[in-house]
């Protein structure tokens, strides 16, 4: 069991620029419960390399999850409803989910307990340096990074999560013909994200036009979207497919 449901939230420090902030959100005691009595069915500890400049291990996704399957990581899943509603209805493939913050981590494996699901595990971790540390190249099929925190300001745009050297990590991570979805509530964030990626050699745009996409079924509706509807608030979905080799050129 895990006993210290405090430690595993802190992830280890080793950059200067991040593009997320723990707050101390409040928790339920049920997610709390869950934090500390769930955590060995779904819980993934990255861990930390032994000393400095040593290789963190690599995660044993068959291991884990008993059988070779696709694979889905989900990055940032809040509460985890589209995580969880995934699951339930593609039971033939695998999900990861990895969120810094308790209460959603907490919330979504009293929903997996309730499903009864064995399709799923989450890391209340970085989602970089899982990436970089845990997960061996082409080991991924589908990465879904779904409203990222846009850091509105100019002077925070650094933050975002989406910039070069973090889509080079995902090509590296998804397996040839894989593919990387995104969306995104806020324009400049939206036009940024597609810029980004089009300028990747590793990526190309599934969209017909070559821009965003409609917005696909599989995302389920948060009530957070669902306000921003009512109040005329656009979304930005994006698709882009791993290329099988960078182009030529």
């Amino acid at each position: 069991m895990y006993k210290d449901s405090q430690a595993f939230a802190a992830p280890q420090p080793s950059r200067s620029i991040r593009s997320f902030v723990l707050r101390a959100g409040r928790i339920t005691d049920a997610q709390n419960r869950a934090l500390q009595e769930l955590w060995p069915r779904y819980g993934l500890d990255p861990g930390a390399p032994a000393s400095e400049g040593a290789q963190a291990a690599r995660l044993d996704l068959d291991g884990i999850f008993g059988r070779v399957a696709p694979r889905v990581l989900e990055i940032g899943f809040g509460n985890g409803d589209n995580l969880e509603a995934l699951a339930a209805t593609q039971p033939q493939r695998d999900f990861l989910g990895v969120e810094v913050h308790r209460a959603g981590v907490g919330h979504l494996m009293l929903r997996a307990e309730q499903a009864g699901l064995r399709n799923l595990r989450v890391a209340c971790h970085d989602a970089v340096e899982l990436l970089e540390r845990n997960l061996a190249p082409d080991s991924l099929d589908e990465v879904l990074i779904l409203f990222p925190d846009p850091w509105h300001k100019k002077r925070h745009n650094k933050r975002r999560l989406i910039q070069a050297p973090f889509v080079a990590t995902l090509a590296s991570r998804l397996r040839a013909g894989g593919m990387l979805q995104l969306a995104t509530d806020w324009e400049p964030y939206a036009q940024q994200m597609l810029e980004v990626l089009e300028a990747s050699p590793d990526f190309e745009n599934a969209a017909p036009e070559g821009s965003f996409v409609a917005r696909p079924e599989w995302r389920a509706l948060t009530r957070f979207e669902r306000r921003g509807q009512r109040l005329g608030h656009g979304v930005w979905d994006l698709s882009f497919r791993r290329r099988a080799s960078a182009p030529a050129g």
